[in-house]
């Protein structure tokens, strides 16, 4: 049907009797008498040449007709009013969907959002979470938040800053450490990742720890840092993370040893071409993950020991405060 001709008052009319199952109701809502609710509908039905409703005695029942032609409609009016709400005050909004692994959402990107939304106030922000199992175009995400090594097909991902693992656990299981062995006398929690506990006894200096290690397995560290909280075990999840526990003193970490293997990025499809919201995010997280690693460098890096995935045991000691300089450089 040509534009020109498309009969808007008659399909909001119809819409809202549609939704109210009413001609009287959807009179109200839309300030006009039933009369005119009914004469639109009359008209639509009569162009169209079906009958949308059967009229009974107490209101209307939709047809099949009426059924097929609704959530078109209703789609139609919805992004018309979306768009609409897009333009505030004279400026124009955008919308911006970003997943994020839970872990990072909760533990760094909520305490921050307060200050996105003062530096970049005509985003309307669309926040999910996930497991780092995500696909960006087939939900619609504009970026994706997830850890790795950054290497991900199609995609362009820009480094935000590495979560080094340590051991945590709640007041009373700290207590009973004093040296890192003794975490084997404890229930391991634990992720997927199987080399992730015996990378840090290798850097906790742990000598022949059992292999393999049993415990309980957890595909998110909010979950297992729940379960150390409660007293089930000995978590090895990213302190920083977890920084408002740890101040509060819900969880411990006992020990300085961290193992490094992986760090988060900011990623997008590479075919997708940033928009004004877009841009304006990734200026931000990238400036805060820059005032992240200062921070690191100073609280975290010395004088802890870290491990690489891909270095050997033996070589997972305390750094020097030689090393400590060059991680400063």
């Amino acid at each position: 049907m040509d534009r020109s001709r498309l009969p808007l008052n008659a399909l909001r009319a119809f819409e809202a009797a549609a939704r109210h199952l009413s001609f009287t109701r959807a009179a109200i809502e839309l300030c006009v008498t039933q009369a005119a609710v009914s004469h639109q509908v009359k008209r639509l039905e009569e162009m169209l040449k079906v009958s949308l409703f059967r009229r009974l005695p107490r209101g209307l029942l939709i047809t099949e007709e009426g059924l097929s032609l609704l959530p078109v409609v209703r789609d139609f009016f919805d992004r018309i009013g979306s768009a609409l709400d897009r333009f505030e005050g004279g400026q124009t909004r955008e919308v911006l969907a970003v997943g994020a692994v839970g872990t990072f959402a909760v533990g760094w990107l909520l305490p921050r959002l307060v200050d996105f939304a003062s530096h970049a106030s005509f985003v309307d922000l669309r926040l999910s979470t996930n497991n780092n199992r995500v696909d960006i175009a087939a939900e619609g995400l504009d970026f994706a938040i997830r850890f790795g090594s950054g290497a991900w097909h199609g995609l362009d991902a820009s480094e935000l800053f590495e979560a080094p693992l340590s051991v945590l656990c709640n007041p009373d299981i700290a207590a009973q450490l004093s040296s890192p062995d003794e975490v084997m006398r404890h229930t391991l929690l634990m992720s997927y990742r199987s080399d992730e506990w015996p990378n840090w006894f290798a850097a906790g200096g742990v000598q022949n720890p059992p292999s393999p290690l049993r415990g309980m397995v957890f595909d998110s560290s909010l979950s297992m840092m729940e379960a150390a909280i409660q007293g089930a075990g000995v978590a090895l999840a990213p302190p920083l993370m977890f920084g408002r526990q740890l101040a509060a003193g819900t969880i411990i970490q006992p020990f300085p040893y961290l193992i490094s293997t992986g760090s988060y990025w900011l990623t997008r499809l590479q075919s997708k071409e940033p928009a004004a919201a877009m841009d304006a995010f990734r200026a931000w997280i990238l400036a805060q993950s820059q005032s992240q690693i200062a921070r690191l460098k100073e609280e975290v890096f010395s004088p802890l020991a870290i491990c690489q995935d891909d270095e050997s045991p033996d070589i997972c000691a305390r750094f020097s405060p030689a090393d400590d300089a060059w991680l400063r450089s």
